[in-house]
């Protein structure tokens, strides 16, 4: 049975950390763990989530809070409440649902103070995990146990069709079925099942096969792949085109794919990869028209197709500059290039004690490590952090799109706790979550010449995992200043020592660096390049990757955090921390769409960027009186409540930029949360109460029997086309939601 192990290094020599390990969550199977009831009880949830897989896509995470419940009993007595639709809402009513919910969510919080969670949803990270360990032979790392489940998830998350999607809830795409179906191959399934599975999907996904992959995808012939010449790390920075200009995640990905492309690598032709290639390819291998195949995309995958120029760009790097670099005198200058790349794979891999940035650089930069040397101490230092990406819940085992949400959701589940007015219930569930925020901070910047590695200041911020991953994000920073400040405010003994002083100082500083020129905030750095850059976007499925774009989110999260510092340290550069509110707020209102509406960029998506632009421009000072921002914001959000009450919007508003309610105009907890949130915060309940009575009384008709709220459908987005779970929003919303609909709906009534 699997179990759930937290803030642990095991004793591998190989692996090292920052803080003791604060935060890693990585899960064992012992054969010997659990009794017949447990143990029935997990494959009860396993059967069930596979009964409903088409109609709940996201697993309900219910292994580790199975287990975290059984260690961390709590009793209580407080009845489940349902209220009928005329039904007032009361305040008892509202506070036993609150109890109830703090209840269950302090149970499942980890014993360094964090909460765990699935930070799945992506179907093809598990793809690139397997590959490279086969290609390294190095299938010993994951267990049979391992290797079963990984299966598990992949059978579960099949569509109807056959195919896979680019994530769970997607329709099936030519990159999701390609590489699920080699996944499982590699896995050794290979009988004629998952055979007749890939003919089903490939009649769906056009007459190409697997040559119509994206260029994420197209791990076949060199020849059938656009360049991605390793010597533009040799170029000027000065060029808007340089890769230390790009989003992070966008650099650090093409970092290691341009040491494997330079070194043009090839792994093992295995019987297995033979076979592959029969099944896959609708002409005989040999046969494909390599070079045509570089540019083929097909339709079901393209979210961003090539312009003219990005195709005439390829053409040239292919046709003439490549040949003059795999040639002397110009393959010196390869060479030179690729000893560049890998000094910043070394740099990147030591400065997040080998997690990386990301799921798909992790592996990447573990190949070469193993390109470079198979027997190098770079590459056996990668191996133990594979099990921080790898995370199993009833449907599955999934590898992550980070190491976790930890310092995210547990900076946000004390603002939830404080909202409730009952904190002193929970103060050891406070205590515990102050110690794992103030562990987790970031305390000295990457060493080095930061503009040689293209490194953002880091001293003082926090991360959006854990301190061994060390990135530093804007948000993180602002949400870890806003949760030290509200605890500072308790009783030393209900909540532990506040953060020092100058600690919050560095964080404050790392705010204030982070702010664009045009008054917004991007997640990781400055924005550093043109949008004009996006032409050169060459993923096919993703939008607005190549650049840190602004967004209101973070942008919000730094007014609000800026604010609640000013007022406990007024005269701690204070005119640089009013200039930096106004243009946020000045930027937050210029990029308001003229709906009312802002789009968000993490999240599922104008509930969740209305939340964060009223609540920034509140924080700043306006209202809802003398701000026709706000106004347009609150009558758009008031426009979408459904019929039924409350809101419910589908991931395909990210991906189509245009509101989309879910199916059959189903309400969704999470959203109803972020738009009752928006407009306590607007002084919806002096107006007109009656849509946050209805939405209230949405949130605690679906809380369950034991506290816990549903796993209903994915709330997390990036990059426009893709989602992630946050299998934490489900908690963290709904009691946020109805602790200030306490506080200041029903007592101001």
């Amino acid at each position: 049975m699997w179990r759930l192990k937290v803030a642990d290094g095991g004793n591998d020599p190989y692996i090292y950390s920052t803080n003791n390990f604060v935060g890693r969550q990585i899960w064992e199977f012992d054969p010997d763990y659990g009794t017949p009831e447990e143990r029935a009880e997990v494959e009860a949830a396993r059967e069930n989530f596979w009964k409903n897989r088409y109609q709940v896509k996201p697993s309900s995470d219910l292994l580790w809070r199975m287990q975290f419940a059984r260690e961390n009993p709590r009793v209580t007595n407080l009845p489940q409440i349902k209220v009928q639709d005329l039904e007032e809402v009361t305040e008892e009513v509202v506070t036993t649902t609150l109890r109830r919910g703090l209840n269950f969510y302090s149970t499942i919080q980890a014993h360094d103070g964090h909460w765990p969670g699935d930070y799945g949803g992506l179907m093809f990270l598990l793809a690139g995990l397997v590959i490279t360990l086969y290609i390294t032979e190095l299938n010993v790392v994951l267990s049979i146990e391992h290797q079963r489940e990984m299966c598990r998830y992949l059978f579960n998350h099949q569509n109807e069709n056959g195919g896979w999607g680019l994530h769970i809830e997607g329709p099936s795409t030519m990159f999701g079925t390609v590489l699920s179906y080699v996944t499982l191959r590699l896995l050794g399934e290979g009988g004629f099942s998952a055979k007749e599975q890939w003919k089903r999907a490939k009649m769906d996904l056009g007459p190409w096969g697997a040559t119509a992959i994206t260029s994420w995808g197209k791990s076949y012939e060199w020849s059938g792949n656009n360049p991605l010449p390793p010597e533009v790390w040799l170029c000027p920075y000065i060029l808007p085109i340089h890769p230390g200009r790009m989003n992070c995640h966008c650099r650090m990905v093409y970092l290691p794919m341009s040491y494997i492309y330079g070194k043009r690598f090839v792994g093992p032709i295995t019987p297995t990869i033979i076979s592959l290639r029969n099944e896959l390819y609708i002409v005989p291998y040999q046969e494909v028209d390599w070079n045509q195949a570089r540019n083929q995309c097909a339709k079901e995958d393209l979210y961003y197709p090539h312009p003219l120029v990005q195709d005439i760009l390829w053409a040239s790097l292919h046709n003439v500059i490549e040949p003059i670099l795999g040639h002397w005198p110009g393959n010196k200058l390869r060479e030179k290039a690729l000893c560049t790349v890998m000094q910043h794979v070394h740099y990147e891999d030591e400065n997040t004690r080998y997690i990386c940035t990301g799921p798909v650089n992790k592996v990447l930069n573990m190949l070469c490590c193993w390109i470079e040397d198979p027997n190098s101490e770079a590459f056996k230092l990668h191996i133990p952090r594979i099990f921080d990406y790898l995370w199993i819940a009833e449907d599955g085992m999934k590898m992550q799109g980070y190491n976790g949400s930890q310092l995210w959701d547990t900076c946000l589940a004390v603002q939830v706790i404080i909202s409730t007015n009952l904190s002193e219930e929970y103060g050891l569930t406070l205590r515990k979550a102050h110690q794992f925020i103030k562990n987790s901070q970031v305390l000295e910047d990457c060493p080095g010449d930061l503009k040689f590695w293209y490194r953002h200041i880091s001293k003082g911020a926090w991360p959006f995992s854990t301190a061994d991953h060390g990135w530093p994000t804007s948000d993180c920073t602002a949400e870890g200043l806003k949760a030290v400040l509200l605890l500072s405010k308790f009783p030393l003994e209900t909540v532990g020592e506040p953060l020092d002083m100058e600690q919050l100082f560095d964080a404050v500083n790392v705010i204030l660096s982070l702010q664009n020129a045009d008054g917004g905030f991007a997640a990781y750095e400055l924005t550093r390049s043109y949008r004009w850059v996006e032409l050169i976007n060459p993923t096919e499925i993703f939008g607005d990757v190549v650049i840190d774009y602004p967004c209101v989110e973070c942008t919000s999260s730094a007014i609000q955090a800026l604010t609640s510092f000013k007022k406990l340290y007024p005269e701690h550069r204070r005119l640089e921390i009013e200039n930096c509110i106004s243009k946020a707020a000045k930027f937050i209102e210029d990029i308001q769409a003229p709906d009312g509406s802002w789009y968000g960029s993490w999240g599922v998506c104008f509930t969740y960027g209305a939340w964060f632009g009223i609540k920034g421009l509140i924080a700043a000072g306006n209202t809802y009186n003398n701000c026709p921002c706000i106004r347009k914001a609150c009558d758009y959000l008031l426009s979408k409540e459904l019929a039924s009450g409350g809101w419910g919007e589908s991931y395909l508003s990210c991906q189509n930029k245009v509101y989309t309610n879910l199916p059959e105009d189903k309400p969704h907890n999470v959203n109803t949360a972020w738009a009752m949130l928006a407009l306590i915060d607007a002084g919806q309940a002096g107006r007109d109460p009656n849509p946050l009575h209805r939405a209230a009384r949405i949130l605690i008709n679906s809380q369950m029997k034991n506290g816990d709220f549903p796993q209903e459908e994915i709330m997390g987005a990036f990059y426009k086309n893709c989602t992630i779970s946050y299998s934490a929003y489900r908690n963290i919303f709904p009691i946020w939601a109805l602790g200030e609909y306490r506080s200041r709906v029903l007592h101001s009534s």
